[in-house]
C-alpha cells in the first residue's frame, strides 16, 4: 500500500456517502401531474455517512474507496442537480457533491486525545459508476462525516479497509461507511479480558445527538454505568470501551443495543482480540422472525453463533446451513432456544467442511415467529495465525446493492436464496486506475449458497465496486469476503451487502384537490 497521505478537507474535493438521510425534490418550473394512479419511484437527492476512528495503530494502513453506480435516473449525468433553466456550472449549490471530511469534535486513536491529522485531498469524485480510492496511514487519522447530493447520491457507498500488520490490533478490518440512524444492534461484542470491544458514535449532522447504549448478556441486562444520556456533539465521535460500562464479571458474549434520544449517529463495534485480531462488528438487520447471516467462507475454522430476543417472548428456532448443493442440518444444532432479554450462543465446529456457506435461523412455528437479532464470529487459521471476522444477519436485497474495494484474486461474493430460486444481475465497475465493467446474470437455487470468484473487470487496474440487482425470484442476501493474506496469517473480512435505497417513493397525486360545489 503506498504511503501517500489523504485530506479530506480541502475544497468540495473528497470521498462522499452511503444513504442515511435521504430528500427529493421536484425540480423548479414542472408541474406535477394531472392525475397519477400508481407512486413513481425517484432517485433520492442527498445521502449522508459516518466512518469511525479506523485504528489506534501507529503501523495501520486505511484506504478508502468512494463509488456510486450508474444508471439510476439523475444518477446518470454528473451534471444532474442542476436547475432546470439554469446554464451549466452557473449555479454551484446545486451542482452535484460528494464531500467526506474529518469530524470536527473527533480525537482520533480511539479516544487518545491525539490531533488528527488533516491529509490531502484525493482525486474528486466526478462520475458515477467508477471508483475512487484515498489512503491514510497510522493512528491519528480522525472519524469522517460527509454527504452526496444529486447525481452522485443514488446508491452511493463508502468502504474503510484497514491493515494493521502487527500489533494487539493485528488484522484486516473492513467496513461499509454507515448511515446515521437512532436504533442499532450488535450481537457477538464482548466485555471479556481479552476483548477489547468500542462501541463508536459518529454525529454526521449540524446537531448534537444523545445516546444510550445496553448490554445484554447470558442473564438478561447488565448492570452498567455511564450508558444514558452519552452527547455525541455535531460532526463528532465518541468510542464508548464497552468493559468499561460495567461492573459484572466479563461476558465472552454480549448484545449491545445502541439508541438515540435526540439525532442521529453511525454506530460500529471496532473489535480487537488478544489472540485473534481485530476487525469491525457492523449492526445486524432489524429483530425478525427469520434471519439469514450470509457468506461464511469456506475455510472456516471456528463459526460462533450468537443471538438474542429483544421481545417478552422466547424464541424457539431451526438452524439450517445453506451449501452450494443445497440446505442442511448443521450436526448438534438443529435447535436454538433464545431466552427473552438474553444472549444465547453456540459454537458450531466443522460447520463449512470446505463449502462456502450461509446460516438460516427460522421459527419452529411458523405461525408463531419471535424476532430475533443475530451474529457470527469466523475465524480463518490456527493458533497464532489466526484472523477474526463477524457477520451480521442481513436483510434481503430489494432494489439495488454494492460493495466496493474488491480485489483481483482476493473477493469472494456470497449470494444465497433462502426461500426460492432468484435471479439477480451483477456488476463489476470500472477499476479505481483502469479498467472495463463486465456484468453478468446469475441463478442461485432455492436453499443454496453461490460464491463468485471470476467475475473482474477486464483490464483492471486498482480496485472495484460490485453491484447486484434482483431481476426475479425470491429473496437474495449477500455478503463480500476480502482476503488478504500477510506472514502466513489469514487476514479477511465480510461485509454484508445492504439495499442502498437509492430510489425514493413519491405518494400519487390526486385528480382533483379543487373545492367541493
Amino acid at each position: 500500500m503506498k504511503r501517500t497521505t489523504l485530506s479530506l478537507i480541502a475544497g468540495a474535493t473528497a470521498l462522499a456517502a452511503v444513504t442515511g438521510f435521504a430528500a427529493l425534490t421536484a425540480p423548479e418550473g414542472t408541474a406535477a401531474p394531472e392525475a397519477t394512479k400508481a407512486a413513481t419511484r425517484l432517485p433520492v437527492e442527498r445521502v449522508g455517512l459516518a466512518c469511525p476512528v479506523p485504528s489506534s495503530s501507529e503501523v495501520a494502513e486505511t484506504v478508502y474507496t468512494s463509488y456510486t453506480p450508474a444508471g439510476t435516473g439523475a444518477g446518470t449525468s454528473p451534471d444532474a442537480g442542476t436547475s432546470p433553466g439554469s446554464d451549466k456550472g452557473e449555479d454551484k449549490a446545486e451542482k452535484p457533491t460528494a464531500l467526506l471530511k474529518p469530524a470536527t469534535g473527533a480525537t482520533a486513536s480511539g479516544g487518545t486525545g491525539k490531533k488528527p491529522t488533516a491529509p490531502k485531498a484525493p482525486a474528486t469524485v466526478t462520475t458515477p459508476g467508477k471508483p475512487v480510492t484515498a489512503e491514510a496511514n497510522g493512528a491519528s487519522v480522525p472519524a469522517l462525516t460527509g454527504s452526496a447530493t444529486g447525481a452522485l447520491a443514488p446508491g452511493w457507498t463508502v468502504q474503510q479497509t484497514t491493515v494493521v500488520p502487527a500489533g494487539g490490533s493485528r488484522g484486516l478490518l473492513g467496513l461499509t461507511c454507515g448511515a446515521p440512524d437512532t436504533d442499532f444492534w450488535f450481537p457477538a461484542a464482548s466485555t471479556a479480558k481479552a476483548r477489547h470491544d468500542y462501541v463508536h458514535l459518529t454525529n454526521p449532522d449540524d446537531t448534537a445527538a444523545v445516546a444510550d447504549i445496553t448490554l445484554y448478556g447470558p442473564e438478561g441486562v447488565l448492570k452498567s454505568q455511564f450508558t444514558e444520556g452519552i452527547p455525541v456533539p455535531a460532526h463528532s465521535t465518541v468510542p464508548v470501551l464497552l468493559s468499561t460500562l460495567t461492573q459484572e464479571a466479563a461476558q465472552r458474549d454480549v448484545t449491545v443495543h445502541v439508541t438515540t434520544r435526540s439525532g442521529r449517529v453511525g454506530a460500529a463495534v471496532g473489535v480487537a482480540d488478544d489472540k485473534l485480531g481485530s476487525d469491525w462488528l457492523s449492526a445486524a438487520a432489524d429483530p425478525s422472525g427469520s434471519v439469514v447471516l450470509p457468506g461464511i467462507p469456506a475455510d472456516a475454522t471456528s463459526v460462533r453463533l450468537v443471538v438474542f430476543a429483544p421481545g417478552q417472548d422466547d424464541a424457539d428456532l431451526k438452524v439450517k446451513l445453506s451449501t452450494a448443493n443445497g440446505a442442511i442440518v448443521p450436526a448438534g444444532a438443529s435447535t436454538l432456544h433464545v431466552k427473552s432479554g438474553m444472549t444465547t450462543s453456540i459454537d458450531l465446529p466443522d460447520l463449512t467442511r470446505g463449502s462456502a456457506a450461509s446460516l438460516f435461523l427460522a421459527p419452529e412455528n411458523a405461525k408463531r415467529p419471535v424476532p430475533v437479532v443475530a451474529a457470527l464470529q469466523v475465524v480463518r487459521g490456527k493458533g497464532e495465525k489466526s484472523e477474526i471476522a463477524f457477520i451480521p444477519a442481513a436483510g434481503p436485497i430489494s432494489a439495488r446493492a454494492t460493495v466496493a474495494d474488491n480485489r483481483a484474486k482476493a473477493s469472494t461474493l456470497s449470494l444465497t436464496a433462502p426461500d426460492a430460486d432468484a435471479q439477480v444481475r451483477i456488476t463489476a465497475s470500472a477499476g479505481s486506475g483502469a479498467g472495463t465493467p463486465a456484468s453478468k446474470t446469475v441463478t442461485v437455487r432455492a436453499g443454496t449458497t453461490a460464491a463468485l470468484t471470476d467475475l473482474v473487470p477486464q483490464g483492471l487496474k486498482g480496485s472495484y465496486a460490485l453491484t447486484v440487482e434482483p431481476v426475479s425470484g425470491g429473496k437474495v442476501h449477500a455478503a463480500r469476503t476480502l482476503a488478504v493474506p500477510q506472514d502466513g496469517v489469514p487476514m479477511f473480512t465480510v461485509q454484508t451487502l445492504t439495499d442502498d435505497r437509492g430510489t425514493v417513493e413519491v405518494p400519487s397525486a390526486r385528480q382533483d384537490l379543487g373545492v367541493l360545489d
